[in-house]
């Protein structure tokens, strides 16, 4: 009888590491394509409602729509930047004052 169990020993502990591992790669598939767990009587286990993480998930909802809209108004505000730093007129208007500057230089070395 001993000599049976030697010989059926590596058998079992390979069909043990076999089911629990085919049990593992089972959970991974149904999670990975969002089927719910299930108990060990085959009942299906879905992660507690509680009123706690419901709370939390409208608040961060709620802090990410305000995060999305000033990220917009930022993104507004930077390209009227843009737009008044290429316009021709903002350079035009930094010749001008490139011009009185040096008219006042110019001035400044005539009267020492």
């Amino acid at each position: 009888m001993d000599h049976i169990l030697e010989m059926l020993s590596p058998l079992l502990v390979a069909a043990t590491a076999l089911g629990i591992g085919g049990w593992i790669f089972n959970n991974w598939l149904r999670m990975r394509h969002g089927y719910p767990l299930e108990n060990s009587w085959g009942k299906a286990v879905y992660p507690r409602d509680n009123g706690e993480a419901q709370a939390r998930v409208q608040l961060i909802t709620q802090e990410n729509a305000q995060l999305r809209a000033e990220i917009g108004a930022i993104k507004d505000r930077l390209a009227s930047v843009e737009r008044i730093v290429t316009d021709q007129g903002y350079d035009v208007a930094r010749q001008i004052e490139s011009l009185r500057e040096a008219r006042h230089d110019a001035r400044r070395e005539v009267t020492q």
